[in-house]
């Protein structure tokens, strides 16, 4: 074989060996078009607040477009689908709620992707506690009030759906006291809250950048927070550990997933540029004010998180008949 036979088939076998990167993931010019940020949830919640105010700021530093799309529907999970089918597409990313995103595999019984497999972590972003909040007709000022008011008479408690965190984390106050309300599932946390504040329901547990307002305005009465201690900014409403749930916590942690295709570099990228917007002392000064603390994270520490997350509420969906196909 002559020496120029030879060197082409060598060329041509490493070819071969070599993986197919999508050719979006090889480039160091990434974005070459648009950048989409789905937000898997209906307008007016956390992941929305965030991602809205991401998007302009990361569109001056990336030199792109960056859109925010709303795809609610299946707890987040259709969003999610929608960003994972656009893997070759590149330019995709996902805004959510990645402690909700963490429980889907263990609540539904025929997810179309698996989000440990063809998701990757991005970046975290911040973190609101959920708030613990009823009517303001409603005659309970504690939650111990409001366990033994749930044993008397009906109590609808709102959840932004089936299986999402807010509704496991009321779960698992309700198994701690033995707390006798009834769900009512809703898509999305914006009409939950609309629907309690209307007395439709009683009781909603949700994230408090979405649900300080209503409580600031009177709307709402807040009752307990899921933060392991009181926060500053709302230093009146006493924390469910200290209600008896010794050491409970919870909340909406914000964070950004991309297809796994997204290689190392880009998602370092972007974990860094979203980290820098979002610390930056005007942004997070105006959303430690509506309740979210900024709490960033790296791919590799947001990636631990999620396994970690992933692994706990499945231990608390065990314990419940909560199944949705």
């Amino acid at each position: 074989m002559n020496p120029s036979k030879r060197q082409f088939l060598g060329s041509a076998a490493a070819l071969c060996l070599t993986p197919l990167v999508p050719a979006w993931a090889q480039s160091a010019e990434w974005p070459t078009r648009p950048v989409r940020i789905v937000v898997p949830y209906p307008p007016g919640g956390s992941s929305d607040i965030i991602a809205r105010i991401l998007a302009p700021r990361l569109s001056e530093a990336l030199k792109q477009t960056v859109v925010v799309e709303n795809k609610p529907g299946a707890n987040g999970n259709l969003g999610a689908g929608l960003v994972v089918q656009s893997a070759q597409e590149g330019h995709t990313v996902l805004l959510c709620d990645v402690g909700a995103l963490a429980i889907s595999p263990s609540v539904y019984t025929k997810l179309t992707f698996d989000p440990s497999k063809d998701l990757r972590a991005v970046g975290m972003l911040a973190y609101s506690p959920h708030v613990l909040a009823v009517h303001p007709d409603v005659p309970a000022k504690t939650l111990q009030d409001l366990v033994e008011l749930s044993k008397k008479e009906r109590i609808n408690f709102a959840v932004t759906a089936i299986g999402s965190a807010p509704h496991l984390a009321a779960v698992a106050v309700q198994q701690a006291t033995g707390a006798q309300w009834e769900y009512v599932p809703y898509k999305g946390g914006s009409q939950a809250v609309t629907d309690t504040i209307g007395g439709q329901t009683q009781i909603i547990m949700n994230g408090l950048l979405a649900t300080l307002p209503h409580i600031k305005s009177g709307k709402l009465r807040a009752v307990a927070i899921s933060k392991s201690e009181r926060m500053k900014l709302v230093p009146d409403i006493p924390t469910i550990s200290e209600q008896g749930v010794k050491g409970f916590e919870s909340g909406t942690w914000q964070g950004v997933m991309a297809p796994s295709t997204m290689t190392d570099p880009v998602a370092t990228r972007l974990s860094t540029l979203m980290a820098q917007i979002i610390s930056e002392p005007e942004i997070a000064a105006k959303l430690n004010e509506q309740g979210a603390e900024i709490v960033t994270k790296s791919p590799a520490e947001l990636a631990q998180f999620f396994n970690g997350e992933r692994a706990r509420w499945a231990k608390v969906v065990a314990t419940t008949d909560i199944r949705l196909d």
